[in-house]
């Protein structure tokens, strides 16, 4: 097949089949003369799982080592328990970080409401990002 016809069949876009070639996560081979990828169903079961493993949040360089154990006939189980255990902790601290910038937005929106506008005057740029350190969580 094509990288076009791959296209189609996948649902990915011909850059990225073209950069995951690039990058060694499909090894298409390539027709004599021309020169072009030729890929195979195993090419569009590799697009398939790519997809699937980002949807979980993997990058690309973890999923080319999940590849290089599979096709070394090694489980790959163990390092994809790792890879989201360890993203389930950093999603974590992020949510948590994300709901107190919310709760910071929150509050300072509540007390910007009640103060006046006013235009900046000397060295001040935003009176109501300016006084807003002193009501920081």
């Amino acid at each position: 097949m094509k990288v076009s016809q791959v296209a189609v069949k996948t649902g990915v876009s011909p850059y990225a089949i073209r950069y995951y070639a690039r990058i060694g996560l499909l090894t298409p081979a390539r027709q004599s003369g021309n020169r072009y990828r030729r890929f195979t169903d195993a090419d569009v079961k590799y697009l398939s799982f790519i997809r699937k493993a980002q949807k979980l949040g993997f990058t690309l360089k973890e999923i080319g080592k999940i590849f290089e154990k599979s096709r070394s006939g090694q489980t790959q189980c163990p390092l994809v328990r790792e890879i989201v255990q360890r993203r389930i902790v950093e999603n974590s601290k992020q949510l948590e970080e994300v709901v107190a910038l919310q709760r910071n937005m929150e509050r300072a929106l509540r007390r910007w409401k009640k103060m006046p506008d006013h235009a900046p005057d000397g060295d001040a740029i935003c009176h109501l990002i300016e006084t807003n350190d002193q009501y920081a969580a």
